[in-house]
């Protein structure tokens, strides 16, 4: 049963759309419509607006934070499937028609609970690639191949597995950018 209130609990955390929710609030409209059609902070950005772009991007951080630290506080065995759930429901929302964001966000939230120096790891080597290329797409993945290595030295196997595989999903999910990276005009 246990199981089943964390599926329930962190996959919906995950689908909240705070996107679009703020872009609705925030008067910018359905952000599905602008940029990329992406509901995360990167296209959030491409409305001109910060505050919406920060609003976003914390909260779907925060979801992912929330989600993991109910579930090590009351369910700490389940910790992993709490933080995949939640980051898959990020992806693929059941309200906008399993149609969501890129995930690093979300990630980042997680992996703030999980592992305080993973995040350090990630959020710095996203900071750096950001300065350097300009590219949040370029960013993110090269900052988990650093995370993926780091955590290979540094921790359990399974751990360095996990990270491997919100990388293949982030692959995925950036599969588009992947494309412009590789034609040379990813934005």
């Amino acid at each position: 049963m246990d199981t089943l209130y964390i599926i329930i609990y962190s996959y919906i955390l995950g689908s909240i759309p705070f996107g679009l929710i703020y872009s609705n609030i925030l008067g910018y409209g359905d952000i599905r419509k602008i940029g990329s059609g992406n509901i995360g902070a990167t296209n959030a950005l491409r409305t001109g607006s910060k505050t919406l772009a920060i609003l976003t991007l914390l909260s779907d951080a925060l979801k992912g934070s929330v989600a993991v630290f109910i579930t090590l506080k009351y369910f700490s065995e389940y910790a992993y499937l709490s933080a995949l759930l939640v980051y898959l429901g990020h992806i693929f929302p059941i309200w906008l028609f399993f149609k969501g964001g890129k995930g690093i966000a979300t990630f980042i939230g997680i992996i703030l609970i999980l592992s305080p120096i993973s995040f350090l790891i990630f959020i710095t080597s996203w900071i750096v690639v950001l300065k350097l290329f300009k590219i949040s797409s370029l960013s993110a993945l090269i900052s988990f191949v650093i995370l993926i290595t780091f955590s290979f030295f540094l921790n359990e196997l399974k751990e360095t597995f996990f990270y491997f595989f919100f990388f293949v999903f982030s692959i995925y999910t950036h599969r588009e950018n992947i494309h412009r990276l590789i034609k040379g005009n990813e934005k």
